[in-house]
């Protein structure tokens, strides 16, 4: 009987296997690289060689940006393989590297190709035609290792990719969010996919990726409906610090027909210049608001009355009849402005009527006497014999203007100034900013509050606020826009920047749980068809508004017209944290159970008691030993917002110390909850508890005060 191989001879064939993997993988991966270059230096000569008019132009511009799109996926330019049961093999990667040959199987299959979704979707219990999955790991051009998961038997588990994707959890954190193209499990993928026809919400508690699922949705859109890139899609999130955790990830994957905004900065031009109270915030983002600016900018259209205009030293009064006429015309679906650049054209041509009715009558009136005229010339000819007297056909002399005549005389009206002051001074031009300042501090305006909270919004300080924003928003849609000139050379993503009413093609919406009424109905102006994905958890919710379910936070916005999905696995989180949530849900008011932790840490989180006056001090050593465990990676600090000023004096050096809300969709190694009890005292305080305790990957630490 053969006699068992020893562990040194098994040992050394594994080595031997990996190593042959990885040198397999490697030659993919240089073939690939190389093919990537070739394309990329086709796409410069053709930007080289383009000529400059404007079709070209165009097409220069599209070419620019497939650039763009291509370098910026230069690393981690393929992720994974696919080996199908009948021998296909298929490498998947950020971005798809075609063959020489066109009709070739492509060198790299894009992660968004419908051929590339058994990649996060096929298990053993489910193969889909695969007989193996391989994760490769790359740094810049070269292969580190690979990972194979065999999907014709095995170990049976919901995680798809386990090893790949437990090694990339405990990794350590830089601080910036990264892809995870390679990792992407099946319930995040179902959502990524999704019809992006109608309002998709999805309701994700921390740690299941509700970020990671919303910015892969979007480079996967962009790859699917071409059009979207020709709109730009706007990306909403919570703060600019959140946006600047996020920034990496959409270039990474290749695309830049995409805006990333806060709700206070979707305004260009306009920023938030002050704080407000919880109970204003909540007042000033009630939907009821939409209604009463609507009324607002109505009422400041001018009114059927006769208006007086000087046109050459003359005055020509226009009736209330021929206004009323011009007024329906400019009003139906119009917005302020632009119903008054309607009803200034029909000004011109009645003023222009009426000036060519006044010359016509006085030149019938001139040609009347000049007949008398020359009828008595004619009889004294007559009776002295002298001959006929050449005279005007009744043609030349019939007053009436040629049509070139009158044409001249309305394009003189367009253009004259003084007509343009009187129209103005009848219909002026508004500022948002003015009618909405004015209706804030008008008792009168706010009859549709209670006394008291009349008294509130109108008794607040000049300047804007975020719940501001909004209603000026709202203003300065019904008010309408300016058109903004298209600067040559420009990508859409800049040009939808500079423009307030931009329609975007689609819109993601992050922390979507903290938008108020009014601020869903920002979003949907930038996106009538309504084609938007928003993500969040409802239990994490820390605004003013008093929404608990979606149904309430959405419903203004879509009434019931809209598709609820779930993340359910809590990939980020480890299992002894979220073993701490469920009383605080409860406490929150929360019928929703907390995700299913998939991992474990291997460490306890751990509760110590300091006295307030040494609290700074046991906060900077706290945070020195977590450092020390977690080199390499990051430490985050969460407290009551009366505390961030006395912990910024405790020397934290390059340690974020956050209130809760700022913390929310950020994620650290290791994280300090200072003065828990102090942070569920605040307002919803139970929902910032919930957020503070779960940003870490690996340890939580708590300093209860004394």
């Amino acid at each position: 009987m053969p006699s068992e191989p020893s562990s040194d001879v098994v040992a050394d064939a594994v080595a031997d296997a990996a190593a042959g993997a990885v040198a397999e993988e490697q030659h993919v991966l240089d073939t690939a690289l190389a093919r990537q270059a070739e394309i990329l230096q086709q796409i410069r000569a053709e930007i080289a060689g383009a000529a400059q008019d404007r079709t070209e132009a165009v097409r220069v511009r599209a070419l620019q940006q497939r650039h763009r799109e291509i370098e910026r996926a230069h690393d981690g330019l393929i992720f994974g393989r696919l080996d199908a049961l009948d021998g296909t093999a298929r490498h998947i990667g950020r971005l798809g590297v075609r063959e020489v040959d066109e009709d070739a199987e492509p060198l790299v299959l894009d992660w968004r190709a419908p051929a590339a979704r058994p990649f996060y979707t096929a298990t053993p219990l489910d193969p889909q035609g695969q007989a193996r999955r391989r994760h490769v790991r790359t740094s810049g051009t070269t292969v580190l290792d690979v990972n194979d998961e065999p999907l014709h038997g095995g170990a049976q588990t919901d995680l798809v990719g386990e090893g790949a994707l437990l090694a990339a959890l405990d990794r350590r954190r830089t601080g910036q969010m990264t892809t995870a193209i390679a990792t992407l499990q099946r319930e995040q993928d179902d959502i990524i996919r999704a019809d992006a026809a109608g309002p998709l919400i999805v309701q994700g508690g921390p740690g299941t990726g509700k970020t990671v699922v919303a910015l892969h949705r979007v480079a996967y859109l962009l790859f699917t409906h071409a059009q979207m890139s020709e709109q730009a899609v706007l990306v909403l999130g919570p703060s600019p610090r959140f946006l600047d955790y996020i920034a990496q990830v959409l270039p990474a994957l290749g695309e830049t027909a995409v805006v990333s905004a806060t709700c206070d900065t979707l305004i260009p031009g306009v920023s938030v210049t002050r704080a407000e109270s919880r109970v204003v915030s909540e007042i000033k983002g009630r939907g009821v608001w939409q209604s009463v600016l609507e009324a607002r900018v109505a009422s400041l259209r001018p009114s059927e009355r006769e208006l007086t205009i000087r046109w050459e030293g003359e005055e020509y009064q226009l009736s209330p009849g021929q206004i009323a006429q011009a007024l329906r015309a400019s009003a139906p679906g119009r917005s302020y402005h632009a119903g008054r650049a309607v009803f200034t054209e029909h000004l011109h041509r009645l003023l222009t009527d009426a000036v060519v009715e006044r010359r016509e009558a006085i030149m019938a009136g001139m040609e009347e006497g000049f007949e008398d005229i020359l009828a008595g010339v004619d009889k004294s000819g007559a009776e002295q014999d002298v001959g006929p007297v050449t005279r005007a056909s009744s043609q030349d002399v019939d007053g009436m203007l040629s049509e070139e005549e009158v044409e001249d005389l309305r394009d003189r009206i367009s253009a004259s100034p003084l007509v343009a002051a009187a129209v103005t001074g009848w219909w002026p031009s508004l500022d948002p900013g003015q009618v909405l300042q004015e209706l804030l501090e008008d008792a009168s305006g706010l009859a549709f509050l209670s006394d008291q909270e009349a008294e509130l919004v109108a008794g607040e300080p000049r300047g804007w606020a975020s719940s501001d924003i909004p209603l000026l928003d709202a203003v300065a849609d019904l008010l309408g826009e300016i058109q903004i000139s298209q600067i040559e050379g420009e990508f859409v993503a800049d040009r939808a920047r500079r423009h307030r009413g931009w329609v975007y093609g689609h819109v993601v919406v992050d922390e979507a749980q903290e938008l108020s009424e009014m601020q869903w109905q920002m979003v949907v102006r930038r996106c009538p068809t309504r084609s938007i994905t928003a993500v969040g958890d409802i239990d994490q919710a820390e605004a003013s508004h008093r929404h608990t379910t979606w149904a309430q936070a959405v419903h203004g916005a879509f009434g019931d017209r809209w598709t609820a999905a779930e993340l359910t696995i809590c990939y980020r989180t480890p299992r002894e944290v979220m073993e701490l949530t469920a009383p605080i849900l409860r406490k929150a008011g929360s019928h929703n159970d907390p995700p299913r932790a998939v991992r474990s840490s291997g460490v306890a989180p751990w509760q110590q008691t300091v006295d307030a006056e040494n609290l700074p001090a046991a906060v900077k050593t706290a945070v020195l030993e977590l450092q020390g465990r977690w080199a390499g990676g990051t430490v985050g600090v969460v407290a009551p917002t009366n505390r961030l000023g006395e912990l910024a004096a405790a020397g934290l050096e390059n340690v974020p110390c956050l209130s809760a809300p700022q913390a929310k969709g950020l994620e650290w190694d290791a994280a300090l909850v200072v003065d828990p009890d102090g942070i569920a005292a605040e307002p919803r305080g139970w929902n910032g508890l919930y957020v503070a305790l779960t940003r870490c990957t690996q340890e939580l630490g708590q300093l209860v005060v004394s």
